[in-house]
């Protein structure tokens, strides 16, 4: 376990011996000190608050930040169902699939979900769209792997040749995606996701690493300041000190 002091109030927090990877990064960061006077650049009410942007500690007013890093990427330790964007839940930052599909994570920039409650039937309705982005972004992989040909076929001016490969593609990506399970929720994350709430659509896209288990109160407090346009506090919010319990 960690203990979060921030200017606002002190968090606690269980960190995951399933992600090893991203636990002990978290601890080595720790001990380095990396997190002591950073803020928490990005906060947006009933969604998250992100920090860790080393940038933060000297940042100036109104300076956009999100963009700090280390130098290094952790591998995804993605253990979904297990492990989900239920309220509390500290996951890490990353890059977007186009630049990063395999969702390698941030070396220190983490967030921490607050989230919102949804319905049953919400949530089988974002199951249905994550099936069917399913199948997109297994496409989207097979048309990065022949990138080349189909430049060159653009260049001939062979439309014909790119439909017909277009067309195999996304019966590759259809039958890839047939062989795979369905997205679904389990029943423990429908539980939580129309009590306590979360953030179900990022389930499957960011490791999860760990859960507030004191001081969400603190957290509440944080994601209800007020923003600029770029969703940093107005008034800076930041992180004292870090410890391991």
């Amino acid at each position: 376990m960690i203990r979060l002091e921030t200017t606002r109030g002190n968090v606690v927090i269980k960190l995951f011996d399933e992600t090893p990877l991203h636990r002990d990064n978290f601890i080595r960061q720790i001990e380095q000190g990396t997190y002591e006077g950073t803020l928490f650049h990005r906060v947006i009410s009933n969604f998250m608050v992100q920090a860790g942007d080393p940038d933060s500690k000297d940042a100036k007013p109104g300076q956009i930040l999100g963009s700090g890093d280390l130098g290094y990427t952790i591998p995804a330790e993605i253990n979904f169902p297990k492990y989900y964007h239920c309220r509390g839940a500290l996951a890490a930052a990353r890059q977007g699939d186009q630049v990063n599909p395999e969702r390698a994570s941030s070396a220190c920039q983490f967030y921490i979900v607050t989230g919102t409650v949804y319905s049953k039937e919400m949530l089988t309705s974002m199951e249905e769209q994550r099936n069917e982005q399913q199948v997109r972004q297994l496409y989207n992989l097979q048309t990065r792997k022949y990138k080349e040909l189909f430049d060159k076929m653009r260049l001939s001016d062979d439309y014909d040749g790119i439909a017909d490969l277009e067309q195999k593609m996304m019966e590759l990506a259809q039958a890839k995606a047939d062989s795979m399970p369905d997205f679904t929720f389990t029943p423990e994350q429908i539980d939580d996701y129309t009590t306590i709430g979360g953030t179900p659509h990022l389930d499957g896209e960011y490791t999860v690493f760990g859960q507030v288990i004191e001081g969400m109160d603190i957290i509440d407090a944080i994601q209800n300041v007020p923003t600029d346009r770029n969703d940093r506090p107005k008034q800076d919010i930041r992180i004292i000190n870090v410890s391991v319990l």
